[in-house]
């Protein structure tokens, strides 16, 4: 699970417990105003094809985590749970998307479009 912060502007995402290890990654920091869009998205989650890892985890089912290369797209992604998914698209910065999985996924959605929007 991904825990964020929205601190002066930026989303900060901390990964928690054995995510760091899995997705290879403690910690993400991304102005909001590099946020193009957030959506909750149960279906790209489900998928059974998420791209090629590198570096990551991917025990179908069970998680995904870690960078992934999908369709020209690189993605980061820490999920274990689809109903608790996050998908944020991204402009200038080195991943295309975020696909991740948060305690209150529908307030992060509204957090995020409410800060970007002030």
């Amino acid at each position: 699970m991904v825990t964020p912060q929205i601190i002066d502007g930026n989303l900060i995402l901390r990964m928690e417990g054995m995510d760091e290890v899995w997705a290879l990654k403690s910690e993400l920091t991304i102005p909001l105003k590099h946020i193009t869009e957030v959506r909750m998205d149960e279906e790209v989650v489900r998928g059974w094809y998420h791209g090629i890892k590198f570096p990551g985890s991917n025990i179908p089912g069970i998680l995904t985590a870690g960078t992934f290369y999908q369709d020209g797209k690189r993605v980061f992604w820490d999920i274990h749970h689809p109903e608790a998914a996050v998908v944020i698209s991204l402009t200038h910065e080195s991943y295309s998307e975020l696909v991740i999985e948060v305690e209150d996924p529908q307030g992060l959605v509204r957090d995020i479009n409410q800060r970007k929007n002030v």
